[in-house]
């Protein structure tokens, strides 16, 4: 699924503007990469404070 923000940053911003866009690019890249550890997080963190409230 390709938000038009996404579209934006990665499709239309390469005709305006080609360095901001790669710059971009490797910003969204990180991102991409990242994401399953911060999600990964965020689950621990959820079952670990569900584990302090006695559930």
């Amino acid at each position: 699924m390709v938000t038009t923000k996404h579209k934006d940053v990665t499709e239309r911003l390469l005709q305006i503007n080609p360095s901001l866009a790669h710059e971009a690019r490797k910003i969204l890249d990180v991102n991409k990469q990242e994401r399953h550890i911060r999600g990964g997080l965020a689950t621990r963190e959820k079952y670990l404070h569900m584990g302090q409230q006695g559930m």
